[in-house]
């Protein structure tokens, strides 16, 4: 910027704005105030600081008017930029407290010192204008695809010039082994733009999975306009992907139509982000056959799902097993990605021997308990039965009828199991005790005795010691590693292996600050009661008589 706009005439004083606040893209009127306050700084160093020197450059005519302030007051405190009502109305006979006198000042001569000083204050407020313009601009894109071009490497971090501001793709965020150079195009996913003290920083990546969701949403018209949708999508920047779709027009194929006429449209994005390998896949609200989807090109057997741990065991031949894990683990990795579940992968050999081994445990299980022979335990145990208490606690005629079993036989079995289940409390009882469990811990509601003692063997031997507890630390939790491709990792509760969910162990833990005195039994209803008014629903009481 031209220091001769400072005292330029005033045709050059309009033709600088303009010209400035064009290449800048800011408003005009800014770049005007910016030189009024140059102009203010310049008098002030002339006619001193202390002064209210103000500056109007008139955005029509160019003309500059240079003014001191003088207002009225009661009291001076500022002998340059006050002055009180008695010596105004000598002036003005009308003035009152707040009025303002205004002195024109002839205009400035701008030595070089001052004209540098005016300059570096254009310069300096066109520059925050300016980041004020890119943040404005940029904040409210926060999810959409741009365009730019390369314009420097720094330390794998590419900088890339948008147009009007320039974004930054860190090296995490491009895909592994692509090369770019200075003057290549180049797309990417703006995620964060943050105001700085250096400008606003515009982050790009080409590595999310958000940047491939777009590019199919410039490709495919159908997601475009909302008739097929994307549901998840997992990748492995620049090796391979999954992406989940679902069709609100029951005659629209979604995987068809992201793969398009040859495969036009999913070579496209294929293109794009490298020759990465994509899979589309079929969104079902079942989470089993989802996931069997996902675990697409394999083949699967079988699948047992845990929805309180949100696992999922999934069976396959053993000439699958491979290609369900993928090369370094990929394919199942991905496909826990796009579903949110933890998969484990077993063979249809690894489940039958699992299998047996149960059938083994519970079969030795039963001819301890119940003081019965091999055969008899097995065939409980082909029955379907699993544990003492079921046996002990089924309608007698369910073992009754059971080939090759009466009734008498039943009652016994069943008697036999009572007498162990007894046996074994009071074993536990004991061993509470020992370890100094109080009593009042089986006041709580969900507690039995043989969580007592592991609660006790864990240190937790109050009731105020179960009521301070977090439901981590009872029923665990899974760490999920923000590093690329790195497994959860599953930290155990205290109470892992006891068939609880982690519901039943936040009901656990309220019930023990109610026994404990900590909170009152009221207390626990009212957030249901607000959950049932979000809902829309209606709570027991709520209900008006002859409604």
């Amino acid at each position: 910027m031209a220091v001769a706009g400072i005292s330029a005439n005033r045709l050059e004083l309009l033709q600088i704005a303009d010209a400035v606040a064009r290449e800048k893209s800011i408003d005009r009127k800014i770049v005007i105030q910016s030189m009024e306050e140059a102009i203010e700084l310049a008098a002030k160093a002339r006619y001193g600081a202390e002064n209210d020197i103000r500056c109007e450059i008139d955005g029509k005519t160019g003309e500059t008017k240079l003014m001191r302030v003088e207002t009225v007051v009661e009291v001076v405190e500022d002998d340059s930029k006050q002055i009180d009502l008695a010596a105004a109305r000598k002036r003005k006979p009308q003035a009152q407290v707040g009025d303002t006198f205004v002195e024109q000042l002839p205009p400035l001569d701008f030595g070089r010192v001052a004209a540098q000083n005016a300059k570096q204050k254009i310069i300096q407020k066109v520059r925050d204008a300016e980041r004020d313009r890119q943040f404005a601009e940029y904040k409210d894109r926060i999810g959409d695809i741009i365009n730019g071009t390369v314009k420097r490497v720094e330390y794998g971090n590419v900088i890339v010039d948008l147009g009007r501001a320039e974004g930054i793709i860190r090296r995490d965020e491009m895909i592994p082994r692509e090369n770019v150079r200075y003057g290549d195009r180049i797309r990417g996913f703006i995620y964060d733009v943050r105001r700085e003290q250096r400008g606003p920083q515009i982050f790009v990546s080409r590595a999310k999975p958000e940047f491939m969701a777009r590019l199919f949403a410039m490709e495919v018209p159908e997601i475009y306009d909302g008739t097929v949708e994307i549901k998840s999508v997992a990748r492995d920047p620049g090796s391979r992907a999954k992406i989940a779709v679902i069709s609100h027009d029951s005659s629209i194929d979604p995987v068809g139509a992201c793969v398009g006429m040859r495969g036009q449209r999913v070579q496209a994005v294929v293109g794009e982000l490298q020759g990465e390998k994509i899979d589309i896949i079929q969104w079902k609200p079942e989470a089993a056959e989802f996931i069997v989807n996902a675990l697409a090109p394999a083949e699967v057997t079988k699948v047992v799902l845990d929805e309180d741990s949100n696992r999922i065991e999934v069976v396959v031949p053993e000439s699958q097993l491979s290609l369900a894990i993928g090369r370094r683990g990929q394919n199942v990795r991905l496909a826990s990605q796009l579903t949110g579940w933890d998969i484990d992968i077993v063979t249809e050999a690894e489940e039958s021997e699992r299998r047996q081994k149960e059938f083994a445990e519970r079969s030795a299980l039963f001819m301890e308990a119940l003081d019965v022979d091999e055969v008899i335990a097995q065939v409980l145990v082909t029955e379907g039965f699993a544990t003492v208490e079921e046996v002990a606690f089924v309608d007698v005629a369910e073992i009754a009828h059971i080939e090759g079993f009466d009734e008498g036989t039943a009652e016994e079995i069943q008697t036999r199991a009572r007498e162990f289940l007894e046996k074994q409390e009071t074993d536990r009882d004991n061993k509470r005790r020992e370890l100094g469990v109080a009593d009042d811990l089986a006041k709580v509601t969900g507690v039995t005795t043989l969580m007592m003692v592991r609660l006790g063997e864990n240190g937790i031997k109050t009731v105020e010691d179960l009521a301070d507890c977090a439901t981590d630390d009872l029923s665990g939790w899974v760490e999920r590693k923000k590093e690329k491709g790195a497994e959860p990792v599953r930290h155990k509760g205290i109470l892992e292996g006891f068939d609880v969910s982690r519901k039943d162990v936040e009901d656990m833990i309220m019930s023990a600050r109610v026994v404990a005195g900590w909170i009152k039994p009221e207390d626990l209803a009212q957030p249901e009661a607000e959950a049932a008014e979000e809902d829309g629903t209606d709570t027991p009481g709520d209900a008006q008589p002859g409604a």
